[in-house]
């Protein structure tokens, strides 16, 4: 099971204001920048995000039910700052896997021990 919503709505208020000012230079983090569904809102999210094929992976510790990964997938594409650069990354889609064989040992085992399978991938628009 992944990290619990009261957590998010922690973080949300009080840890994801810090990393924002570091999560888009720091190496392996980066900011999403998504509008909400309804409101039109913009939204910037510090996130796990390492380089996966021709794409971007994200970590999804928090499951895929979260709103941020709702508004990406709605959108069909989400702006993405990581070390200090800007991208457009497209064509969202949720996987799973409960072993995370796709990270490093460290993040693997952390991803395990929180119980958070899920996978968000984006491919670098062209």
């Amino acid at each position: 099971m992944p990290l619990p919503r009261r957590l998010a709505r922690f973080n949300r208020v009080v840890t994801n204001r810090v990393a924002l000012f570091v999560h888009g230079w720091l190496p392996g983090c980066a900011i999403v920048l998504h509008r909400g569904r309804r409101s039109g809102r913009l939204y910037r999210t510090p996130v796990n995000i390492f380089r996966h094929g021709d794409g971007y992976r994200i970590a999804l510790s928090y499951g895929q039910g979260s709103d941020w990964v709702r508004n990406v997938e709605a959108a069909g594409f989400a702006d993405v700052v990581t070390r200090g650069r800007l991208r457009r990354l497209v064509n969202p889609a949720v996987g799973e896997d409960s072993n995370a064989s796709w990270a490093s040992p460290p993040v693997r085992f952390v991803l395990k021990r929180i119980g958070a399978p899920d996978y968000l991938d984006l491919e670098i628009e062209r």
